[in-house]
């Protein structure tokens, strides 16, 4: 098993770690073979070794100070001081996000950038194939430069996820840095600071060395780590405690548009102290030394899930709390990535931990990183409580008759093993026809193959061995340590042996690399799915949650509220009819358009087989009638047990 250790150590690192021209750091990755580019040359991988005298980086530790205050215009203004000898260096900005997968730094977003050494300006140019990259010339006698610009932060969602409001801000450090290229990150000694509007308060992972109102001083960490430890700020602010008394300790930091939205009943903060007790049951272990759930209640700030390794990035709506029943299937983030501190952060796939943000990373692992993440994310919302058995029933009926009739597109032409491309190829941009061309199905159709092997353990051990055995075994290890140890399929298919002998390797390679349903995981535990006239509790949350009405599986479309398609289900019946995502629905039967109507309409084509659902659609700007030939009424996804076969799903689901 490979095992990288990534914490710790002092600035910087490595051996000839730019060679000739100033693009090698941008591109640097270790055991990356000698790329030629044009104009451009060779370009060796970093060593994780002190530098030699002349690679123009000194030791010493960069300072990063960011002004949060100006909430009115969002814009955050950094400045920092970055040690350095005389001769060229490279200024990098994040690219290959954790937690993205993508290379989706918001380097579009910066602004402002002037560099000066001994308070002369010094030009900067960016590199002309990689614009993440900023070159300069240190002069001779100098042993700093100085950085200061801004970050633009999203003033609409068009423009990203908003991050800042009148209530509260969401401080992500690889927005507001730049790091010398050259160096794994973990060698960059850092020394962070904020200034907070008055009166605000934080939760961060950091830990705070000073504070004199709003300016916070922070202990020093490497720039790993540092990237790893954003900030939630705001007006409104509460701290609670999920695991009192405990050596290692886990708090809620919570902000909210308004106090009201701060208010907890007794048995939803016990649902949530019950989360880390489970995890902890399941795993064994632990790998932080405190951890922080930074959660937002905002309709203003945009909603976000992240994974870090001390700490969650967690943004809902307003009503989390307070409008507890109407956000049920929302309440399996936390649980999500609470998980990945142990499955994605501490335990990496090989291909995914790089040495540090401007070199590529791999996701061929993702369907283990995200995918049993997602399982154990609804699994642990039904254990904890956050979830009763009936709504986890319902959502993985919602999510298994995806993987049975909704993604056509896994059943012809791609593979689950493909998705774990689509953070790069697609960046989450909305797709034409999702269903068929699929998007980071890894996620889902992963939690889908998790529940076939959990099946398959116990079927082949007579129920001594499950899906809870592999999680202690793979990420239960080694108490307390918070360091990357990286993993390979290899390794997967190792573990899984050890609890019980079988060609595993054979077994989900079919499974990520095959075209048929991937809902065996259902029968293995007593258990199948079922079509029937009514909308399940998922589908209800999921239609009130996207404003949409969902008949995947009888029309074949996904509409919203308004009459606008979102989806159309490739070869099924509106598609067949002639309808796309994009059109309007105005008319039902020659009635204004109502999401009711719609599915009174279908249902009454059931019972009248003579006669097609008419709907009257905009396409741009022309009207048509468009007449689907369907008739076998409305259908949802729904669980039933299989007769006289044993139950396990209830003993996975059931709290430890």
């Amino acid at each position: 098993m490979s095992r990288q250790l990534i914490r710790g150590g002092v600035f910087p690192s490595p051996e000839n770690a730019l060679k000739a021209t100033p693009l090698a750091a941008a591109l640097l990755c270790a055991g990356l073979a000698v790329v030629v580019l044009p104009a451009q040359a060779e370009q060796t991988a970093p060593q994780d070794v002190p530098p030699p005298q002349n690679v123009p980086y000194a030791a010493g530790t960069l300072k990063i100070e960011v002004d949060a205050t100006d909430i009115g215009h969002r814009v955050f203004r950094v400045h920092e001081q970055i040690p350095a000898t005389a001769g060229p260096l490279t200024l990098l900005y994040p690219q290959w996000l954790p937690g993205n997968h993508a290379p989706n730094g918001p380097i579009d977003k910066l602004a402002g950038l002037v560099v000066k050494a001994d308070g002369k300006r010094l030009p900067w140019t960016r590199d002309s194939q990689n614009v993440f990259a900023f070159h300069v010339e240190v002069p001779q006698g100098a042993s700093s430069v100085e950085a200061d610009f801004q970050y633009l932060s999203p003033q609409d969602t068009r423009e990203g996820r908003v991050v800042m409001t009148p209530e509260m801000l969401n401080l992500q450090w690889n927005t507001v840095s730049l790091y010398p290229a050259g160096y794994y990150a973990r060698q960059i000694q850092v020394e962070p600071s904020v200034k907070l509007p008055d009166g605000w308060h934080f939760g961060t992972a950091l830990e705070t060395a000073s504070q004199e109102g709003g300016s916070v001083r922070f202990k020093a960490i490497n720039y790993d780590d540092l990237v790893d430890s954003p900030i939630y700020a705001g007006k409104y602010f509460k701290r609670v405690d999920l695991d009192p008394g405990a050596a290692a300790p886990v708090h809620m930091d919570i902000v909210a548009d308004d106090p009201k939205y701060l208010e907890i009943k007794p048995e939803q903060l016990k649902a949530h102290q019950n989360l880390v007790q489970q995890m902890y049951k399941l795993y064994g272990a632990h790998h932080f030394d405190h951890y922080d759930f930074l959660v937002s209640l905002s309709d203003k700030m945009s909603g976000n899930g992240l994974e870090h390794h001390r700490s969650s990035e967690d943004g809902t709506s307003t009503g989390y709390f307070t409008e507890w029943n109407k956000n049920t299937y929302m309440r399996d983030l936390l649980a999500h990535e609470f998980n990945h501190s142990w499955d994605g952060k501490y335990r990496r796939g090989a291909d995914l931990a790089t040495p540090q943000y401007n070199v590529p990373m791999g996701n061929s692992l993702l369907w283990v990183y995200e995918g049993q993440t997602q399982f154990w994310g609804e699994v642990m919302a039904s254990r904890s409580g956050l979830w009763n058995t009936e709504q986890t029933q319902d959502m993985l009926a919602y999510v298994a008759a995806t993987y049975d009739k909704g993604r056509p597109g896994l059943a012809s032409w791609r593979n689950v093993q493909d998705t774990t491309n689509d953070p790069v190829i697609a960046q989450r941009r909305p797709l034409p026809y999702r269903n068929y061309q699929s998007s980071e199905d890894y996620y889902s159709a992963g939690e889908m193959i998790w529940l076939d092997v959990d099946g398959k353990l116990r079927e082949l051990s007579g129920n001594k061995r499950s899906i809870d055995d592999f999680a202690k075994a793979f990420f239960g290890v080694n108490p307390g340590a918070w360091d990357v140890d990286t993993y390979t399929f290899e390794d997967v298919v190792k573990t899984l042996n050890g609890l019980q002998p079988y060609d595993w390797a054979s077994y989900l390679r079919e499974r990520l690399d095959g075209h048929g349903p991937l809902i065996g995981g259902l029968a293995s535990h007593g258990w199948k799915l079922v079509y029937n006239d009514k909308p399940s509790g998922a589908v209800k949350g999921m239609e009130e949650r996207r404003h949409n009405i969902d008949l995947s599986y009888s029309l074949g479309l996904t509409v919203g509220n308004d009459g606008d398609i979102a989806d159309v289900l490739w070869d099924g019946p509106a598609f067949g009819a002639g309808l796309s995502p994009g059109m309007k629905i105005v008319a039902v039967d020659g009635h204004e358009f109502d999401g009711d109507a719609l599915k009174d309409a279908v249902s009454a084509v059931a019972k009248d087989k003579s006669r097609p659902l008419e709907l009257l659609v905009k396409n741009f700007d022309e009207y048509s009638t468009l007449r689907i030939d369907y008739h076998d009424g409305l259908k949802y996804p729904h669980l039933e047990r299989v007769a006289g076969a044993p139950d396990r799903l209830s003993e996975l689901l059931k709290a430890h």
